[in-house]
């Protein structure tokens, strides 16, 4: 079954004393481009999140965010009593006569003033995180899983369109046989030559060979066939459907400057036309 590369993923969790939110975003890549934004804390933790995140997404490009909200009272920010209480001092020396409240603002607004105290990882808190992680994660697999469902819908649809479109063209076949023919022997006619009839015959069959789409038809029914064969696998590979389709491209190139017929022609041109919407999805596929 085929997965899409576009998918959206979000996860969170209360703590009693913060709030954690995963976020998991994805648009079609050729490779993996993955994009990781999380507290200055964690970063330590980002090497193998990252190899966590590979795994599981393979592809696309991936902005993967994780936001933790306080809502404990306390905070890591911590006034320096001993280095305001100096500032505070030093000014005073200055001007005496100074109120202390303007004091302690000019205080509080000078160089390491106020002290960030660091904080270690929580192995609780971390353990936390993984569960919100693998979630959001989840919840983007879930996502592309159903995105697949409805590419392959699109997919069939378009096969069969271009399968129509191919029969249409079969039909005219004969029709398009007669025509060449005709116009070949009222071309020789128009000479006013005496023509070996054998010779004709035999010149006639080698230049219909040269016009003969049917092994253009087989190929691309097989190609149609192994198409829809390769979306319902149990791999996703939305390189080898690209493959597919270009081998696709050929043969219709192929019938469409073989065809020599206005309406057959027309009728190559709409398969061109299915082809190309399955090449826009096809960059899509997981």
């Amino acid at each position: 079954m085929i997965q899409s590369m576009t998918g959206f993923g979000k996860a969170s969790v209360l703590l009693p004393n913060k709030k954690i939110t995963v976020e998991v975003k994805s648009l079609n890549s050729k490779g993996l481009d993955l994009n990781v934004r999380m507290p200055s804390l964690y970063r330590e933790m980002e090497l193998g999140l990252r190899t966590q995140i590979a795994a599981k997404l393979e592809r696309g490009k991936v902005d993967f965010s994780v936001f933790i909200e306080s809502t404990a009272e306390q905070t890591s920010t911590k006034v320096n009593a001993p280095i305001v209480k100096a500032y505070m001092n030093q000014l005073q020396e200055v001007y005496a006569a100074a109120d202390p409240t303007e004091l302690m603002k000019m205080a509080v607004r000078m160089p390491d003033a106020l002290k960030i105290e660091r904080e270690e990882i929580d192995p609780e808190d971390w353990t936390h995180i993984q569960g919100v992680i693998e979630e959001a994660i989840q919840n983007i697999l879930d996502f592309r899983k159903d995105e697949g469902k409805s590419l392959e819908k699109e997919f069939q649809l378009r096969i069969g369109n271009i399968r129509e479109y191919m029969t249409e063209a079969l039909a005219l076949d004969p029709e398009r046989v007669q025509a060449i023919k005709d116009r070949l022997q009222t071309a020789i006619a128009e000479l006013k030559v005496n023509v070996d009839e054998n010779r004709f015959e035999q010149e006639l069959i080698y230049y219909l060979e040269k016009l003969d789409i049917t092994e253009e038809k087989v190929r691309l029914t097989n190609h149609l066939d192994y198409f829809l064969e390769t979306i319902k696998g149990t791999q996703t590979n939305g390189r080898k459907l690209g493959f597919i389709t270009q081998e696709m491209g050929r043969e219709i190139n192929t019938m469409g400057s073989k065809s020599n017929h206005a309406q057959m022609q027309k009728l190559v041109v709409q398969m061109k036309d299915e082809l190309e919407k399955i090449k826009e999805q096809v960059l899509n596929v997981l």
